[in-house]
């Protein structure tokens, strides 16, 4: 097996971990008599500050006091992070106005490359309500970490490289607490089931 493949096979295998734990908590919210949503995970997610697609600091703060769905990906990858938002806007537009008691975000894991202005004409693409978000190489460090993101650079062999990262959605409630995710190719009825039940549980003036 290659070293790339290996790499993959090792990113893969801490999603499905990841997936496994999330799967767990999806089952215990969705056979909950009064239907609340469990004690939230608190080693995953917390503080951050990156920036936006126009330059301008965004903190956890920010997305307070609305559930909120964050993808961690970059705009050079071939396949599943496009994937995902084309999934995260069919999300939003089936939710119709309720998408607006949400907040959706998608963070670089390759701020060389992925700066805010690339950030913002890539997601721009998908759906406006998904907010690009980029930052420095310690910010983003910062948020991968508190977030227990994979993420590695992969040289290629024409000496440009690729990003092996984990492939979930993160769900946050309006305490910026984890919940769940929703996985890599999951099926679209159980995804909306978890946002629906998120905006359920979230404060209605939000």
């Amino acid at each position: 097996m290659s070293k790339l493949k290996l790499i993959r096979f090792g990113a893969w295998a801490a999603v499905a971990a990841l997936a496994a734990a999330a799967g767990v908590l999806v089952y215990q919210q969705a056979t909950s008599t009064n239907k609340a949503l469990i004690e939230p995970l608190s080693a995953i997610g917390g503080p951050f500050e990156l920036v936006n697609g126009d330059g301008k600091t965004v903190t956890d703060k920010d997305f307070a006091g609305k559930p909120l769905a964050i993808y961690f990906g970059f705009t050079f990858c071939p396949e599943v992070c496009p994937t995902t938002l084309t999934e995260m806007q069919g999300w939003i537009e089936a939710l119709g106005p309720d998408a607006d008691r949400m907040n959706f975000a998608f963070v670089t894991i390759d701020p060389e490359r992925d700066t805010p202005d690339v950030m913002r004409d890539y997601v721009a693409a998908f759906d406006k309500r998904i907010v690009p978000l980029s930052g420095s190489r310690e910010q983003i460090d910062a948020v991968a970490k508190a977030y227990r993101v994979y993420a590695k650079k992969v040289p290629l062999d024409d000496g440009d490289y690729t990003m092996d990262h984990s492939a979930a959605v993160f769900l946050m409630n309006s305490d910026n607490h984890f919940v769940g995710t929703i996985a890599y190719g999951e099926d679209e009825e159980n995804a909306l089931k978890k946002l629906r039940r998120l905006i359920d549980n979230a404060p209605k003036s939000s």
